[in-house]
């Protein structure tokens, strides 16, 4: 069997990124005991990393980069903005216990959609927050195995996640 749309698929994979030149960071890193878990070809993934999967099978390895532009994408101007200081006062004061600079914090925008920004300079009358995702201008870098490949039930097809041992499960 290989990887293919509305297949279960488990991999064991460890995530690095890096900015240009710098040396990669390690994002993220699963186990055989704690695999990553999904249901291929539904749009819930970076295409590209389902790309590099397809039509694998069973003890393949993979190593493959993901550019910014085709993962979390590049930075945009516009997503980081000036927000005056009184936004985030609690009882009259500033709450200098969350908001510190490197900080994630939930916000919301006009519409009340939450988003998250991460604190970039506290001023005297005014808060900068990033607004871009924590990975946009990054290359992603994959290394990993692919552990097992199953046909997806009904179920898990209806419901858009796996069920089961490494997926969700009903109460």
């Amino acid at each position: 069997m290989t990887i293919s749309k509305n297949k279960v698929v488990t991999v064991n994979y460890h995530l690095s990124a890096h900015v240009d030149n710098d040396a990669p960071e390690l994002i993220e890193q699963t186990s055989k005991e704690k695999p990553f878990v999904f249901i291929f070809g539904t749009g819930q993934l970076i295409p590209d990393f389902e790309k590099n999967l397809l039509n694998k099978k069973v003890g393949d390895s993979f190593d493959f980069l993901v550019a910014p532009a085709n993962g979390y994408g590049v930075s945009d101007v516009e997503m980081i903005t000036k927000i005056p200081k009184e936004a985030f006062y609690v009882d009259g004061a500033f709450d200098s216990e969350r908001v510190k600079e490197g900080e994630e914090l939930a916000m919301n925008d006009e519409e009340g959609n939450q988003l998250m920004g991460y604190v970039e300079e506290i001023g005297d009358d005014y808060v900068i927050m990033d607004f871009n995702h924590p990975l946009a201008d990054h290359t992603l870098h994959f290394i990993g195995e692919v552990l097992s490949i199953r046909d997806a039930s009904a179920e898990e097809l209806d419901h858009g996640h796996v069920h089961g041992p490494g997926g969700h499960h009903h109460h």
